[in-house]
């Protein structure tokens, strides 16, 4: 009888990259490649202001389906600039993330690969790491941000369809937007998620707009705010 395959955690969507301290070298700041090795890789932005000092905030963006890490950060941009947040935008495998195409498995090993090399270069203050996603990526980030809060301490999510975290560790933050007029995924997904999250014991700030399927600058802003007034 074939032995059954050693379950990695991975597979259950946990992550094992983590800050370390520690001293750093200066980075070339702006964007540069993620380096995973695909054709699909994904951008790593280093604000002007970091300084291997003083621990900058980390953000883990996931864009929606059919999407990839420039669409997804070159609204972000800007505000990471502004509050010397560092971002890491992973692209998909596929033409979406992999939660989505039956499973953990291939982008949690990519995001944990893209993570454990940003830890490793640069000073990341433990305390202030998020994750956010819009539509798919919102999805998968609740989902993943459920699964690692003991690394995440912030979930946003923007116009989020569902989470399905297989295990759930820790207690992030959750920050929810949702359009009332959204012609893809209708704000009655956000409806039913922020209720049962609440329920689970998770902090929520939900905000609904009059629009429809994107990120108004202001629910960006508000969620950028959150993270940059965390104490430490």
């Amino acid at each position: 009888m074939r032995a059954a395959r050693k379950l990695d955690p991975r597979d259950l969507g946990r992550l094992h990259a983590r800050p370390t301290p520690g001293p750093r070298d200066a980075a070339q700041r702006g964007d540069r490649p993620l380096g995973l090795g695909d054709k699909r890789d994904g951008i790593l932005f280093i604000p002007s202001s970091y300084d291997p000092a003083r621990p900058a905030p980390l953000m883990l963006c996931l864009h929606g389906a059919g999407g990839e890490a420039r669409h997804r950060i070159d609204s972000i941009r800007p505000e990471a600039e502004r509050d010397g947040v560092i971002l890491v935008a992973p692209d998909s495998m596929g033409s979406t993330w992999d939660l989505l195409r039956g499973g953990y498995g291939s982008d949690v090993a990519r995001i944990d690969r893209a993570l454990t090399a940003a830890f490793h270069c640069l000073a990341v203050d433990p305390t202030r790491i998020a994750i956010e996603g819009f539509s798919d990526g919102a999805s998968y980030a609740l989902s993943l941000g459920l699964t690692n809060g003991d690394l995440f301490r912030f979930v946003f999510a923007f116009s989020p369809g569902f989470m399905r975290p297989l295990t759930q560790v820790g207690a992030p933050e959750v920050f929810i937007s949702h359009g009332v007029n959204d012609p893809v995924l209708p704000v009655r997904c956000s409806r039913n998620l922020v209720p049962a999250l609440e329920t689970a014991g998770y902090t929520v700030t939900y905000r609904e707009f009059a629009g429809g399927h994107y990120v108004p600058q202001g629910m960006l802003r508000e969620a950028m705010d959150i993270l940059q007034s965390a104490k430490t």
